[in-house]
């Protein structure tokens, strides 16, 4: 039976290509949808651009058809562009200036002629209005993940003493009963009478646990639990392309990222040629456009956070090594800057640039979207490694949540590729008041 999927303008905004997510049924854009996408497209922002993208998706349908009536899309779906017909009653007791609701009233046509419809919007009040006038609504699911039961990245396994044992003399274990997945760690446990323990990797040509002997230190930074110590090896590991890092407020995943990531463009074998840091500009408030200053001043604000790590870094470890960057934190950063070793920048401004040779961390990836994730990663030139962190639990983009945001889309679908790896850490380390915090508020 075709059914008929009213698609609001935050889903096209949340992903352009959502036009192809429903199979062989209909797709409906109302034309206010179309009226807001052209209000959008001019904007400098993830906004304009996606915005533009669909309406490029739309425009290269009408050789296929006319969407008045209906054009194939690649999917075997069809696409109509519709608006609500003079003969048919707009919804009671809805007022018609309201975009929204022009947009439901599409909805509540279609369904009074008697086609199955069902309202996709990523707007909550949208949905509870389109329900109250008796339509099916949803999400735009398509791209969302379980967050409660997102890949940790490790596992404890079960091992007798002398298996633990033989891990620690052999350096590898084979465990029998376990399958996990390449680039996951494992932490071999013994729980009987004499606990003993070791910490693995999982070697998935020879089929076995090897064992991770060394602490490993990067600018004075060192893990202090097990989930740092593993995401330190992937941040490390010179094989491993891709990583990402999701835990509260305090865990340490910026600060060993950036540690980890000067490590190896200043350290004494740096394979990278820059380090560049970059976050998105999601305001509670009013947006970087609104703050005084240059470019700079206003990027100083945004990027704070980042300058606290390098900070506590540099106030540690000293300077960058075999080069003079001054006696005080703050002169070594400028340095690194005014040479070119360290770029630290807004996501907006890096779009569309090729990176080769380059350490990337991006932070505060929760608060961007699957395809925006997508577009981010793929810019990656030869020999760069990428590195996002955030948490889920924190999103300022009102249209993403912990289940459909870029970061924990991106953990479900590359687990167990060789290039990539993650880790979920679990405990703050800020300060007791800061575990408190991220643990009851």
């Amino acid at each position: 039976m075709n059914k008929f999927f009213i698609l609001d303008t935050n889903v096209l905004i949340h992903n352009p290509m959502a036009l192809y997510s429903f199979s062989d049924n209909t797709v409906v854009i109302p034309m206010t949808v179309i009226e807001e996408l052209d209000h959008f497209k001019s904007l400098g922002d993830k906004k304009g651009m996606n915005s533009r993208q669909a309406l490029r998706e739309v425009d290269g349908l009408i050789k296929k058809g006319a969407l008045k009536t209906g054009a194939k899309m690649k999917n075997k779906g069809t696409l109509l562009i519709s608006w609500l017909d003079e003969a048919v009653s707009p919804p009671p007791s809805l007022d018609m200036g309201k975009p929204d609701n022009k947009i439901l009233s599409v909805g509540w046509m279609w369904q009074k002629r008697g086609e199955t419809v069902f309202f996709i919007s990523k707007d909550l009040n949208a949905r509870i209005k389109a329900e109250a006038l008796g339509i099916k609504a949803a999400d735009y699911e398509k791209e969302k993940v379980e967050y409660a039961s997102l890949y940790k990245g490790w596992i404890e396994v079960g091992a007798s003493p002398e298996e633990v044992q033989r891990a620690y003399t052999d350096g590898r274990i084979e465990v029998k009963g376990v399958s996990p997945l390449e680039n996951q760690y494992g932490l071999l446990m013994n729980n009987g009478a004499t606990k003993s323990s070791a910490l693995c990797k999982y070697d998935p040509v020879n089929k076995a646990w090897v064992l991770m002997r060394e602490t490993p230190d990067a600018m004075g930074i060192t893990p202090i639990n097990l989930e740092q110590r593993f995401a330190f090896d992937a941040l490390l590991n010179d094989k491993i392309k891709l990583v990402t890092l999701i835990g509260q407020a305090g865990s340490g995943k910026t600060l060993i990222a950036i540690a980890c990531g000067l490590l190896k463009c200043i350290g004494k074998d740096p394979i990278y040629e820059k380090m560049l840091v970059a976050r998105p500009i999601m305001p509670l408030g009013r947006d970087i456009g609104y703050l005084p200053g240059t470019k700079d001043q206003k990027m100083s604000f945004w990027m704070q956070p980042i300058f606290d790590n390098l900070n506590f870094i540099f106030s540690r470890s000293g300077g960058p090594a075999g080069r003079q960057g001054g006696s005080v934190p703050s002169d070594k950063i400028d340095y690194l800057i005014k040479s070119g070793i360290l770029e630290i920048e807004a996501l907006t401004f890096i779009r569309g640039r090729s990176i080769p040779k380059q350490f990337l961390i991006i932070d505060e990836a929760q608060n961007l979207t699957p395809h925006e994730v997508k577009t981010i990663v793929s810019r990656a030139g030869e020999g760069t490694k990428i590195v996002l962190t955030g948490d889920p639990e924190q999103i300022d983009n009102p249209y993403l949540d912990a289940n459909s945001n870029g970061l924990t889309y991106m953990v479900e679908r590359l687990k167990g590729q060789g290039l990539y790896g993650h880790m979920l850490l679990t405990k703050s380390e800020r300060s007791p008041l800061a575990s408190l915090a991220a643990e009851l508020l």
